[in-house]
């Protein structure tokens, strides 16, 4: 169920004014397994200080939330979480409570299309070395996979799980977190216009002095073509494909985004963006929509008028939710 990749490709605009060009700023780097990017305009009584000051902070805060959230970082308070929550219960800081407490939400509202226990089996696959998990393995993990086993208490901030098997990864959910959280340090500096990506995710802030953001969605099976360009501004995308992290053998595709009632990569779409307002749910819906698949998942998104989608299927058809599409 997680999403690692870049797939969203920003289409940037060239200005004719040099003065206008230097006013932007901007930073790629890595964090979190993917490429991060940041871009702001600043006004002219700014200084480059404060655009080198507001880059660091958004790179350190998303540096921050790897620390806290990633399964690979023994000390973060995820890893405590999967080592301990089955034996006690494991408090946690509210940041981290309450994004459980979001992908709980969201399990339910999905009928458990999203799930983090996914994770169960997820450890297992390892697609740099084309490795999967037998049936065997797959059958036992599965009885593990049920978000209802992560019994979450408010009062005390605590996590604790009812099945000692259970594990849990945020990695579908945890980087819309971050760009939230990035794009919300910028707002507060006074920003107006900005954009702000980790893999997949991606959210602006404003437009692009009078413009919109061109948002491309990449083409899943063809490296360097775009499928569609999106004029976006003031909101959040997010796009889940099968085409970053996965390895075929004997014909079949096994790829990072895991059916979590199969045990299985999901394979009834190739690609799933999302558009709407709160780029943690965005981002979550991406992937449980692209499990879902066409049907389901549009028809879910269809009576969420918050949210848009556009899903690529098998046949590399593109269908738009009921609010893009036009009269």
């Amino acid at each position: 169920m997680g999403k690692f990749s870049a797939v969203i490709v920003i289409m940037l605009f060239a200005f004719n004014s040099h003065s206008a060009f230097a006013q932007w700023h901007q930073k790629s780097f890595h964090v979190m397994g993917t490429l991060a990017h940041v871009e702001f305009w600043l006004d002219d009584d700014a200084t480059k200080a404060t655009a080198d000051k507001l880059i660091v902070a958004v790179e350190q805060e998303m540096q921050r939330i790897d620390q806290t959230m990633s399964p690979y970082i023994a000390t973060s308070e995820l890893s405590v979480i999967n080592r301990d929550a089955a034996t006690r219960p494991v408090i946690v800081s509210q940041e981290l409570f309450d994004l459980l407490t979001d992908a709980h939400d969201i399990a339910v509202l999905t009928h458990g299309m999203f799930d983090i226990t996914y994770a169960s089996i997820g450890y297992q696959y390892n697609y740099r070395k084309h490795q999967k998990p037998n049936q065997a393995a797959i059958k036992q993990a599965l009885t593990a996979i049920n978000y209802q086993t992560v019994i979450l208490d408010k009062p005390s901030l605590s996590v604790k799980f009812t099945d000692a098997d259970v594990k849990i990864d945020l990695g579908g959910i945890a980087k819309g977190h971050a760009v939230k959280n990035c794009i919300a340090i910028l707002k507060k500096a006074g920003i107006e216009h900005a954009l702000i990506s980790a893999g997949g995710d991606t959210t602006l802030l404003g437009d692009r002095i009078g413009r919109p953001w061109f948002v491309g969605i990449k083409h899943p099976r063809a490296e360097e073509k775009t499928a569609v360009q999106l004029p976006l501004s003031n909101e959040s995308i997010s796009t889940s494909g099968d085409y970053e992290r996965y390895f075929i053998e004997d014909g079949v595709r096994y790829h990072h985004i895991i059916n979590p009632k199969t045990g299985d990569s999901a394979r009834n779409v190739v690609s799933v963006s999302i558009i709407g307002k709160n780029p943690t749910y965005v981002d979550a819906l991406s992937t449980a929509i692209f499990v879902m698949g066409l049907q389901q998942g549009m028809a879910l998104i269809n009576e969420l008028p918050e949210y848009e989608a556009i899903i690529i299927d098998n046949q590399q058809t593109l269908h738009v939710s009921t609010g893009l599409q036009q009269d």
